[in-house]
């Protein structure tokens, strides 16, 4: 059986902020942003070359319940780090430093404006169709 992973919860307690955030200060596109009914709003981001994307939105149920600053870690692996850093430097975006952890694996982490971390991540070995 395969399973993709194709869309994750991104709590925001203010939608219009974080989809400034992604789509401005990351470089996502917007997919989706609609207000199907009064009360609710579905907002659907992808980052560049990425099968997987993110959901802000109010008023739908289950999906938008968790408490802004709770969705944690999310990696976006990237070819060059360094040069991903600073294209989100050079956007306005407040990433910390680049560190070693070990194994080639490089990390610089970084926060929406809720609290909700990001990462970017590098592993030299996956090249190619990876990206």
């Amino acid at each position: 059986m395969q399973m993709k992973l194709e869309l994750v919860q991104v709590p925001a307690s203010d939608v219009d902020r974080s989809l400034a955030f992604y789509r401005d200060g990351l470089g996502f596109a917007l997919d989706v942003d609609v207000t199907p009914m009064e009360g609710m709003r579905v907002v659907q981001l992808t980052p560049p070359g990425s099968a997987c994307s993110i959901l802000l939105g109010t008023g739908m149920g289950e999906a938008s319940s968790m408490p802004p600053g709770t969705q944690k870690a999310l990696h976006l692996v990237v070819a060059d780090i360094q040069a991903a850093r600073q294209e989100l430097v050079d956007r306005g975006v407040e990433v910390a430093e680049v560190v070693d952890v070990g194994g080639g694996v490089l990390y610089a982490w970084f926060s929406d404006p809720d609290g909700n971390s990001l990462a970017l991540q590098e592993m030299p070995w996956r090249t190619g169709e990876s990206f």
